[in-house]
């Protein structure tokens, strides 16, 4: 008895003192912040409690944008720091991890480099934007459908404390919003689709989908996109080319006026991110962020047009066609 008593200790113990299993994470492209920042956050164990580390990355990454890819040898030093193995292809990233961030800055081959995710089965986390165009964000979710994987993006604006607050109702009904921040224009992506999207994303955050057009406006210091929901609200979005710049807005509500989050930090993200590849629950829905970039493209279609009107259905009609031709690409 005694005996016996002694072993069940024993192993007690043993569970007691190993640690549990750590979920391990590669990141594709060390050509963002966000690569270095998610590194140290979580392998210093300042979040996830030493549940994940950091593993593995593949730093490409952009090839084509200078800004980006200039970033690399400093950033590729950096995650090393973190004991962060560097490896040669994304195959090779693949069989040493449990999940993936993809951190290229170049939309243009988030497609391409998904695929291969996809097929091995493994969460990935898309940072901002999704695809550089919506067509090719459409075949990036229909893809992961396609092979059962779940995946989700989002800017880091859309998990601050207040954001969050206001989109689930503590400060009343939404009866409208205006948003704002900072743009630089990439010429390899659609206009927002590079970095004003954060302004857009916080706008969508607060007042969820539902735009039915928009219409632009154009002057040297920036832009103010407008759009009609369906239920008649009004949502509009700045950009900002000049001055200080920053990430922010207002919100109409039945309790009166209410400044938005903006931007408090990446430890809100990385939390939902690390949330999501525990329990495999998007924390975004997919339409949402379709739907935004949707918003984007239809924003720089009235540009063209000389700040005409523009229904997002025929935007989308139109993406869905061009994604079906970019699906068949996929070997």
């Amino acid at each position: 008895m005694e005996k016996r008593f002694l072993i069940i200790l024993s192993l007690l113990l043993t569970a007691w003192v190993m640690p549990a299993q750590v979920t391990r994470i590669g990141i594709i492209g060390l050509d963002t912040s966000h690569s270095t920042a998610f590194t140290r956050l979580i392998n210093t164990h300042e979040i996830g409690d030493g549940e994940f580390e950091v593993v593995a990355a593949y730093p490409y990454g952009s090839r084509t944008i200078e800004s980006a890819y200039s970033r690399i040898p400093k950033y590729t030093e950096e995650v090393q720091g973190y004991g962060v193995k560097i490896v040669s292809s994304i195959d090779e990233l693949l069989k040493m991890v449990d999940c993936v961030f993809l951190e290229t800055n170049d939309g243009n081959v988030h497609l391409e480099q998904a695929a291969e995710v996809f097929k091995a089965g493994k969460k990935i986390y898309i940072d901002k934007p999704v695809g550089a165009t919506l067509a090719q964000a459409i075949a990036i979710y229909e893809l992961a459908d396609r092979y059962g994987v779940t995946t989700f993006s989002s800017s880091a604006v859309r998990f601050t404390t207040l954001n969050q607050e206001i989109r689930n109702g503590k400060y009343g009904a939404i009866l409208g919003a205006d948003t704002f921040s900072p743009h630089h224009p990439e010429p390899s992506h659609p206009d927002f689709g590079y970095y004003g999207m954060h302004g857009v994303e916080e706008l969508y955050t607060v007042m969820g989908t539902g735009c039915k057009e928009v219409s632009r406006v154009h002057t040297d210091s920036g832009d103010v996109v407008s759009g009609v929901w369906k239920d008649g609200r009004l949502g509009s979005f700045r950009a900002i080319y000049d001055g200080t710049g920053g990430y922010g807005g207002r919100v109409l509500t039945k309790e009166g006026m209410k400044l938005t989050g903006g931007y408090t930090g990446y430890q809100p993200l990385l939390a939902e991110i690390l949330k999501f590849f525990r329990t495999g629950i998007c924390p975004v829905d997919k339409e949402e962020t379709l739907e935004l970039f949707t918003f984007m493209e239809a924003s720089n279609l009235s540009l063209e047009k000389g700040g005409k009107t523009i229904p997002l259905e025929t935007i989308r009609i139109k993406a869905e066609k061009e994604a079906r031709k970019l699906l068949k690409a996929i070997k």
